[in-house]
């Protein structure tokens, strides 16, 4: 396995370089089917969602409804894009079985892991900024605190490109790809507080929102954007953090025993 070799920092840049450019022009030459799609499905949420039902709930924690959803609606994208663009381009190495080629080369597995997982933060950023551009046509932002913003979006960015490198390590069909964006990432960004504030839940449903991960990374991209959050904002980076944290050491770990890739 690539990680039981010598890493020689020159090399080990070069080859982090080479995989992540690869990424990078994977979805760029298909830009396309990457990149046009989720701009044309969040400009259907502003349109619908923000214009049209907007106007009749009114204003939200001081806030027209449009500035309120807009930095939820660019955290779906970034969220969904990362995760889908790691997950399919890694299962897409091992059902090809190129994949092959690079564990067996002198690059350490954390390299492998960094290179894809720039990709995905790539893809993600650059789906987030096309939106951020779209809802500028929209909504009014004044970014609040641009260190948080760019921090948050970013990291995470890098949480869900892990875990789409996760989903792709196990997954042993292309049916699988689909499994945790259909029935775990959907819901858990719906009820996220994109489209609502927590206060306008009763109690036990405000208690229950405290358990989706998702809904502290929107508040504190809300946050970062409209200086308006529901949970604190250290608590957010401390969660995520702690997942990025947690999920780098499981993919490692995973690379490391080879889990999915030896036949």
């Amino acid at each position: 396995m690539a990680g039981l070799y010598p890493a020689y920092p020159r090399q080990t840049l070069t080859a982090l370089q080479t995989l992540a450019g690869k990424e990078t022009q994977r979805y760029m030459r298909i830009w396309v089917q990457t990149l046009v799609p989720p701009a044309i499905t969040m400009t259907l949420y502003f349109v619908i969602f923000g214009g049209l039902i907007g106007s009749r709930v009114g204003p939200m924690e001081g806030y027209s409804f449009m500035e309120f959803i807009a930095p939820g609606i660019i955290m779906m994208a970034v969220i969904t894009n990362s995760y889908s663009n790691v997950a399919t381009s890694f299962f897409g190495a091992k059902f090809q079985r190129h994949i092959e080629e690079l564990l067996v080369s002198p690059t350490p597995n954390y390299v492998i892991l960094a290179g894809y997982v720039a990709g995905g933060v790539g893809r993600g950023l650059c789906t987030g900024l096309i939106v951020t551009i779209i809802a500028s046509f929209f909504a009014d932002l004044n970014i609040h605190n641009l260190p948080v913003t760019i921090s948050v979006v970013f990291l995470t960015a890098v949480l869900f490109s892990l875990g789409g490198f996760i989903n792709g390590v196990f997954a042993k069909k292309f049916d699988d790809i689909s499994i945790v964006p259909t029935f775990v990432l959907t819901p858990l960004t719906y009820l996220g507080g994109v489209f609502y504030s927590i206060s306008l839940l009763p109690d036990f449903w405000q208690h229950v929102s405290l358990i989706n991960p998702i809904f502290f990374m929107v508040n504190a991209f809300r946050y970062g954007v409209l200086g308006s959050s529901d949970v604190p904002i250290a608590i957010a980076y401390a969660l995520i953090l702690g997942f990025i944290t947690a999920g780098t050491a499981l993919s490692l770990w995973l690379l490391n025993r080879g889990t999915g890739l030896r036949t």
